[in-house]
């Protein structure tokens, strides 16, 4: 959907003038991709209702095809990614699943095979075979297992060796470190990158997913977790990698994961964590609201599944208002309240069943048609797969976590996991309703439930 090429920006003013800043190459950039976007929205708005409903349509089955090829075959360039590759194994596998295509038994077991080869003899997951395990390509195998979610996939993963893998990463403050290194070596003394591998608020993060998701986090594993990423926000109420650093964006939703997966959100200071995404969005909102006045055709399909989805038991209901007006510190307060039941709990595993089965009373803290429709707009690529935005290629990272976040902004104002969202709240025809994901993991949430029922016995 890329329009024709636009004239660069200007990198400065009157060169006779020098009190005019220039701009950097960062700023000239941002500029192109935003010119590139206005062009596309303009085309949507200005088109007949026939026509938007086909440019705000999900290109499933070239997506699929996409995804699926890349199972199979990838050309030489990837060799730059032989150190990833469980990571390309879960930029597949799980979008695969949103999309609901199911693969076929022998490529199952041939990815089950081959994660067993990554997994190393005492715990954890490298990012190929005979390579050193990484909490990072640890978490994507286990994800890709998860969402595979056969016996034969749960059983591959030793639990025992996991754990040890993840209490020898653990630092005396709480944090983790992303690899092990020399067992000779005395490392993982301060919050920073070393040696021994990074140590920051991503690490923690994978490493407490990973738990959480195959039951084996403990108080032992638990313990100064939360205290570390607490230090690590910062007076913006964002989370940085680290105490002391810049708060990001990643890093914010790692922290929080984190934190509700271990019951100590309130470690938080959240009204500030989440008051400034709340002031950015209701700016926004004035303004794309006004662009979203035009009605897009969102019908519903027939059959008795209601959501379009294989998902069972799902009945529409009335929507939440999605008022955002007070109702921060409402959802503070209820977290709060609520976490005040299990504050004498180690059933570590629950709290992430939990979160999803809690009733959502608030609604999108966000604006979910807005995250939709660029996603449908500037993100697909008319060949399958999707993209960061206008002007870049398509690849596997962008088409798994484009398709997340399509997710999560189409059910986002839904008011428990067994509701569906109602026309209104998916951009597009209704088929464009993808499955829903539980978003603490990253993985579908059909998939989530039945790995706890598989771990919860183990």
């Amino acid at each position: 959907m890329d329009s024709s090429p636009q004239p660069a920006p200007p990198t400065g003013g009157d060169p006779a003038d020098p009190e005019l800043p220039r701009l950097t190459v960062t700023q000239v950039e941002q500029m192109k991709v935003e010119a590139r976007v206005a062009d596309i929205y303009r085309v949507l708005f200005g088109a007949a209702p026939n026509t938007k409903s086909i440019m705000l349509e999900l290109w499933r089955d070239q997506h699929i095809e996409y995804l699926t090829h890349g199972l199979r075959h990838l050309g030489p360039a990837f060799h730059v990614l032989d150190a990833n590759r469980p990571w390309l194994c879960y930029w597949m596998v799980h979008p695969l699943a949103l999309l609901d295509e199911v693969l076929d038994d022998d490529l199952e077991d041939d990815i089950v095979d081959f994660l067993a080869r990554c997994q190393d003899k005492d715990g954890g997951y490298g990012g190929g075979p005979g390579q050193l395990p990484h909490l990072a390509t640890t978490y994507a195998a286990v994800n890709t297992l998860v969402t595979i979610g056969s016996e034969m996939a749960f059983s591959s993963i030793n639990r025992d060796n996991l754990y040890k893998f993840m209490l020898r990463l653990k630092d005396e403050s709480g944090a983790f470190s992303s690899f092990r290194a020399d067992a000779g070596h005395s490392f993982f003394l301060h919050h920073r990158m070393h040696d021994g591998g990074e140590i920051d608020v991503r690490a923690s993060y994978t490493a407490i997913s990973v738990a959480s998701l195959v039951n084996i986090l403990d108080v032992e594993l638990a313990k100064g977790v939360g205290d570390y990423i607490a230090r690590c926000q910062t007076y913006e109420g964002g989370i940085a990698g680290e105490p002391h650093a810049e708060a990001h964006g990643g890093y914010t939703f790692c922290g929080l994961a984190a934190l509700i997966l271990l019951n100590e959100a309130e470690k938080l200071d959240l009204p500030r964590l989440i008051g400034a995404a709340i002031a950015l969005t209701q700016k926004l909102v004035m303004i794309i609201d006004e662009q979203l006045k035009l009605s897009y055709s969102c019908k519903k399909p027939s059959g008795e599944d209601a959501c379009g989805t294989s998902s069972s038991g799902c009945t529409s209901e009335k929507s939440s208002s999605g008022k955002t007006d007070g109702l921060p510190f409402f959802f503070f307060h209820e977290m709060k309240n609520s976490s005040l039941l299990f504050v004498y709990a180690v059933d570590y595993a629950k709290f992430g069943f939990d979160f999803v089965q809690q009733s959502n009373q608030v609604g999108p803290l966000f604006h979910n048609i807005a995250l939709q429709q660029y996603i449908l707009l500037c993100a697909q690529v008319l060949e399958g797969g999707l993209r960061d935005k206008p002007g870049k290629n398509r690849d596997h990272y962008h088409s798994c976590y484009c398709l997340s976040g399509l997710s999560v902004s189409q059910y986002s104002a839904t008011t428990d996991s067994d509701s569906c969202p109602l026309p209104q709240h998916v951009l597009g025809p209704y088929s464009n309703l993808l499955e829903p994901i539980h978003p603490l993991y990253n993985v579908v949430l059909d998939k989530y439930h039945t790995a706890y029922e598989f771990f919860s016995q183990e």
